[in-house]
């Protein structure tokens, strides 16, 4: 078994070394972008740099948004804007520039389909049996 074990671990240090195969080089994979983290050229506080990260609506107390990774009940504040409306899915901020919507998905393209009706599966029905 010992015999196996070295060339392996050679194996593996080789492959270490090579460009682009290195788990390291590529960074955290779990780590969100720069951009929504607000590294880089966007200035925290910015409506550019804003992004709704979180929803919590409990069943009692105030529902709160976790926005640019600051937490903002309903009726609270970010930066200039106040938070005027808040759903599972968005967050709406009122301040001196208008309103901001702030959506968990923004990237995500939400369309409904429709199956046709001739193409619905059939199922025999219950109680009868089909040889």
């Amino acid at each position: 078994m010992a015999g196996i074990v070295k060339p392996l671990v050679g194996l593996l240090a080789l492959l270490l070394l090579l460009p682009g195969t290195s788990a390291l080089a590529a960074g955290d994979p779990t780590r969100p972008p720069a951009a929504w983290l607000g590294e880089g050229d966007a200035q925290p506080g910015a409506a550019g740099a804003l992004r709704l990260q979180s929803v919590l609506m409990p069943q009692h107390g105030r529902p709160v948004a976790i926005i640019g990774g600051q937490t903002v009940p309903l009726g609270g504040s970010v930066g200039d804007a106040r938070l005027v409306r808040l759903t599972e899915r968005e967050a709406v901020l009122q301040g001196a520039e208008g309103v901001t919507r702030l959506y968990l998905t923004p990237d995500v393209d939400k369309r409904m389909v429709a199956t046709p009706a001739g193409n619905k599966a059939r199922r025999p029905a219950q109680g009868k049996e089909t040889r």
